[in-house]
């Protein structure tokens, strides 16, 4: 039977899945950019070699993690997969917050860095909604 708002189980349920699909490609992609960053900001840019580093490995841990959680074992794994990208996406930020007040850019890298600093705080979101979702009974 067809809800009028909300659609049927299986339209939402395709919808859940299109939404985890696309943070999935999305932090894929959000990994490449930082990787990119990092490797700019080393070689053009003064700033702490240890927050590059520190930036890469959360950066890259939120889609890897987002991929074990789509093979996870049980609802409670997916959850807690979830739930570490979820924390290493805020992670990002921090760094990326970091970064910016405590390094010198030119405009143009400031804002590609403050573009990237919005796009880990929308994936943290996106993430937190996958998790409040899942915990739905």
């Amino acid at each position: 039977m067809k809800n009028d708002l909300t659609g049927t189980n299986a339209e939402h349920s395709e919808m859940e899945n299109e939404q985890i699909f696309d943070i999935r490609q999305r932090t894929f992609s959000f990994a490449v950019r930082i990787v990119r960053l990092c490797r700019y900001l080393e070689r053009n840019v003064d700033v702490d070699r240890s927050l590059l580093r520190q930036l890469s490995r959360s950066a890259t841990s939120v889609g890897a993690n987002l991929e074990e959680a789509a093979a996870g074992q049980s609802k409670a794994d997916f959850i807690h997969k979830n739930a570490v990208s979820l924390k290493e996406a805020r992670e990002s930020n921090y760094w990326l917050r970091l970064i910016i007040e405590t390094t010198e850019f030119d405009a143009g890298t400031a804002i590609g860095i403050g573009e990237i600093e919005k796009e880990s705080i929308e994936i943290a979101k996106i993430i937190g909604r996958i998790i409040i979702n899942a915990k739905k009974p």
